[in-house]
């Protein structure tokens, strides 16, 4: 079993190798569509702005590679930014179309809160998922986000609160996604990757 990374140029990819690594997980980073089609499952890190990062994604032909490996039922994991790059549409300096994968909106947060959200905050379950597993109802992890994802459909593992209740974990069939940094919240955030590994 292996992981691919995809790698559309604007996105933190070392340390979340480093923490599959330290899983014991198997993986590579690539930006060649053609070695990322032979992964088991795909990580979509990521940190920026959205509209640069779907211009990458298509630029560098990596969109068509996601979306095939989905489209063959292969899971798939967003995470920060590549999170809500699974949406439909994002209202980041501009309205700009998603990946598309799950129904919603990627939204500021109100001006009344301090943003970017940064540090440790708790994730609360929504229902049950492998995904989940061995992890604490409660546990808390890292976030840096100024945007956050307000979902159209039920999809939902868990949410977060900061001023307002926000998806931290979603599912929908074959594609998950973690608003915060797994590979940054050390003994949680390790766990989650780990069963996205084994147990997905």
């Amino acid at each position: 079993m292996t992981i691919g990374i995809v790698d559309y140029h604007l996105n933190n990819l070392r340390s979340v190798q480093k923490a599959f690594e330290l899983i014991g997980a198997a993986s590579f980073i690539s930006d060649n569509p053609s070695e990322l089609r032979t992964a088991d499952k795909l990580v979509l890190p990521g940190v920026g702005a959205f509209g640069a990062a779907m211009e990458n994604l298509r630029r560098l032909r990596l969109e068509a590679a996601v979306r095939t490996h989905v489209e063959e039922g292969k899971p798939l994991l967003g995470i920060c930014l590549g999170m809500q790059l699974l949406f439909t549409k994002s209202f980041e300096l501009g309205e700009h179309e998603g990946l598309g994968f799950l129904d919603g909106s990627v939204l500021q947060f109100p001006a009344t809160l301090k943003v970017p959200h940064i540090g440790w905050n708790q994730i609360t379950w929504r229902t049950e998922s492998p995904l989940l597993a061995d992890v604490v109802d409660g546990s808390f992890v890292y976030f840096v986000h100024s945007y956050y994802v307000k979902p159209a459909g039920d999809c939902i593992l868990a949410a977060t609160e900061y001023g307002l209740e926000f998806a931290s974990i979603v599912q929908h069939q074959n594609v998950y996604g973690m608003q915060f940094h797994p590979e940054k919240s050390q003994t949680t955030g390790l766990k989650l990757l780990q069963n996205f590994a084994e147990r997905i």
